[in-house]
């Protein structure tokens, strides 16, 4: 008996509308409404195997409409995943779940992205859709040849980061990213209408989007609509034309289904007026079967490419690139170089240093940054340019996109194959945050190349020197915030990064001159994230804790106060993540509570209570910068050993 495809859509419908219920809380009224064109999706044109969720050759599909997570829980469990099941779904939304209020990667194979801040999904698509194109150029058609489709609703589209996004798209001609729009005329608050009057289709085609409308509850439609899209070589805007709450008799069409739960009797009209005439969570063994069908639709071309991968030259080095392993090379040789000659360079530049060799051996690194490649230094010899006729370059000029940015590189990331870095100002991190933090959320492998980290930028002003960026970004969970000292840590931070692969980190870097300070011996001490760069001579009676640039004010109070006949440590701490990570004793050890503890940042001073205690110093500036030369504005902010020994020796008079 061959099962209709209304049967089939409405399996989606029950269980969205059934789960939501359940929950009491949800958003039933987009699943409801895609279920049509999601059917059409899983079931003619995806390419997946619920089998082997991490297949490398799969179509990436992203629902950067999160907050309608029943499609997708829907769709995976329908469609012969492990999870979710039955069981899974029925605690929607509760703890211990893997069917959270917003799909999470790491919780569900076959989620490929965490969404729920609208936009970023479709943001992160842009990337995966650039590392397809990429590892096509660089292995070929036979083993990497792969679409990435996304579901998008009217919030992705309103939200900024998407004009970022399909301008960057379009411009790199992406033609295998295929965006699925939720047309329903609905948000939260209502008609779109009472915010939105633009054109979006003629927003999409002049930034070289190919776009084509259909039917979104009709599959004939449907599919013309996706078979012009794949035939088309741009990047493609289908607008799916929707009813949100298709089923639910009194309330689909309004903006009562898009956020709350449908209640006990519009859930019993929607199965009347969808002659769905099952229990909650049942799904009648023929259509569960035919879904399951539409699940091992890819397992003929699935085993087809793994012939084809198993006779390909490259195949060791394709699978070490998306098994996330690094090649056998270190920057041990780079760093004794170092250590015989020392440079005296702004830890920019000594990133661009690092990564010449980095970038040198290993190939799955691309760089970027957002319009500011010269004073990022992110671009090195071995990254040429990667444009829409050289996608096997491995430098991208993201433009003035920081968010879009950033949304990019973790969908690089997720995708597999790609280590991606990108560079802009550390001012320019608020632009960025939102993508910052679901790269530490969903636990990607993506470095960020932050400079002209202080007031020692100068000149620029308070507008672009950072102050509270530092902390807000060290409180970030999963974040790994690395603010180096001199070009031997500068290099290892780049390594540890690297060598990172389940958590983003953010190397922040001056735009003036430092000194080296580390020898031999402190270079395997980085790792700690805080560590003794100099020991007391005298009896000791200060520890000194500095991050970055002040460290080299640090070393020079020291050696004021040693003259003086009072023993001071200097503690340089590029990681205070790294040193919570570390023992207690060794934390102890390395900041004795009878000790007076001093701080030198030259940023915000909050927080650094939690190393100094209340009872230490800490040196900062608490307010916002000002515009001069860099050495002006240390003096001015009193950040000199001048202007800080005087004060520590009063505290210890005291």
């Amino acid at each position: 008996m061959t099962i209709s495809f209304a049967h089939r859509a409405n399996a989606i419908r029950a269980l969205s509308m059934d789960a939501v219920e359940a929950a009491n809380s949800g958003h039933p009224g987009m699943p409801m409404g895609m279920a049509d064109v999601a059917t059409v999706l899983f079931s003619d044109y995806l390419k997946y195997d619920p089998t082997d969720p991490k297949w490398a050759d799969r179509d990436r599909f992203v629902l950067s409409a999160g907050h309608g997570s029943m499609l997708i829980y829907a769709l995976l469990h329908l469609t012969g995943y492990a999870r979710p099941t039955l069981d899974d779904i029925r605690n929607f939304r509760k703890v211990g779940s893997p069917c959270a209020g917003h799909p999470e990667n790491f919780e569900l194979p076959g989620v490929e992205c965490t969404t729920g801040p609208l936009g970023q999904g479709l943001a992160m698509a842009v990337g995966m859709a650039l590392a397809e194109r990429h590892l096509n150029a660089v292995f070929d058609d036979s083993i990497v040849d792969h679409r990435t489709w996304v579901i998008a609703g009217d919030g992705c589209l309103m939200e900024g980061i998407n004009h970022e996004a399909i301008g960057l798209a379009g411009h790199l001609k992406l033609g295998r990213l295929i965006v699925l729009w939720d047309d329903n005329d609905i948000t939260i608050d209502g008609k779109v209408s009472l915010s939105s009057s633009e054109n979006i289709p003629a927003r999409y085609e002049a930034t070289g989007w190919h776009v084509v409308a259909c039917d979104g509850h009709d599959p004939a439609s449907i599919a013309a609509a996706f078979d012009a899209a794949i035939a088309d070589p741009r990047p493609s805007l289908v607008r799916c034309k929707t009813v949100i709450g298709k089923g639910a008799p009194n309330k689909g069409g309004t903006s009562k289904v898009h956020g709350s739960p449908l209640g006990a009797d519009e859930v019993a009209a929607a199965r009347e007026a969808l002659g769905w005439t099952h229990a909650p969570f049942d799904i009648p063994a023929d259509i569960a079967a035919a879904w399951a069908d539409a699940g091992k639709r890819a397992a003929a071309p699935h085993a087809e490419w793994k012939a084809r991968l198993a006779a390909h030259a490259d195949r060791a080095e394709f699978e070490r690139r998306m098994a996330g392993e690094l090649p056998d090379f270190d920057l041990d040789s780079y760093i004794a170089d170092l250590l015989a000659n020392p440079p005296k360079v702004a830890t920019r530049k000594s990133s661009e240093m690092a990564l010449e060799p980095l970038t040198e051996n290993l190939p799955e690194l691309i760089g970027g940054s957002a319009d500011l490649t010269g004073s990022n230094n992110t671009k090195t010899k071995a990254t040429g340019p990667l444009t829409a006729e050289n996608y096997a370059g491995r430098y991208v000029y993201y433009g003035i996109r920081e968010f879009g940015m950033a949304a990019a590189m973790n969908g690089m990331a997720l995708h597999g194959g790609i280590i991606p870095y990108g560079g802009t100002f550390l001012v320019f991190s608020d632009y960025a945050r939102g993508a910052i933090r679901l790269s530490a959320l969903q636990r990607a492998r993506v470095v960020y190349v932050m400079t002209h980290d202080s007031i020692g930028l100068g000149e620029d002003g308070p507008t672009h020197q950072p102050i509270e960026h530092l902390q807000s970004l060290r409180a970030m969970p999963n974040l790994n915030v690395w603010r180096p000292c001199d070009a031997v840590e500068t290099a290892m931070c780049w390594d540890i990064a690297l060598r990172t692969w389940d958590a983003p980190s953010l190397l922040v870097l001056t735009r003036q001159n430092l000194p080296q300070l580390l020898g031999e011996d402190h270079v395997a001490q980085v790792e700690s994230g805080g560590y003794r760069l100099r020991a007391a001579e005298a009896p000791r009676k200060v520890v000194l804790v500095a991050t970055g640039s002040e460290v080299e004010i640090a070393v020079a109070v020291r050696a004021a106060l040693e003259a003086q006949g009072i023993g001071a440590d200097v503690i340089s701490m590029p990681s205070t993540d790294a040193f919570d990570a570390m023992s207690p004793d060794y934390q102890a050890h390395i900041l004795p509570n009878d000790m007076l503890l001093v701080s030198i940042e030259a940023g915000t001073t909050f927080g650094w209570e939690r190393y100094v205690g209340r009872d230490g110093l800490r040196f900062g500036i608490d307010g916002f910068g000002a515009s001069g030369p860099a050495e002006d504005l240390y003096r001015h902010f009193g950040l000199t050993a001048d202007a800080i020994t005087p004060q520590i020796i009063a505290r210890l008079a005291a």
